[in-house]
């Protein structure tokens, strides 16, 4: 083997950092198993077998994990339309 080819097997080798597309799939699954827990709960609640402590902690962290996928929605949209208002 020459040095290319073992540069080539040691980068093959090296831990490759996330691409932003890769962040933003897991993000969004964390955020949907987020939802589907408070949605498991609320529907646990109302079957009488939910206990309310969770129930309260499950809203409220979807609460917290909407509001944060909509600040980001709207920074998104603001770069968006900054791009837009950029002269030719």
């Amino acid at each position: 083997m020459d040095v290319s080819s073992l540069q080539a097997i040691a980068g093959y080798a090296a831990p490759k950092a996330p691409s932003p597309a890769a962040g933003a799939a897991e993000a969004a699954e964390a955020f949907l198993a987020t939802m589907r827990g408070a949605e498991a709960q609320g529907a646990a609640a109302v079957t009488g077998g939910g206990d309310p402590h969770a129930l309260v902690t499950a809203l409220t962290e979807s609460r917290l994990a909407l509001e944060a996928t909509v600040a980001v929605r709207d920074r998104v949209v603001e770069a968006y339309q900054e791009l837009l208002r950029m002269p030719v």
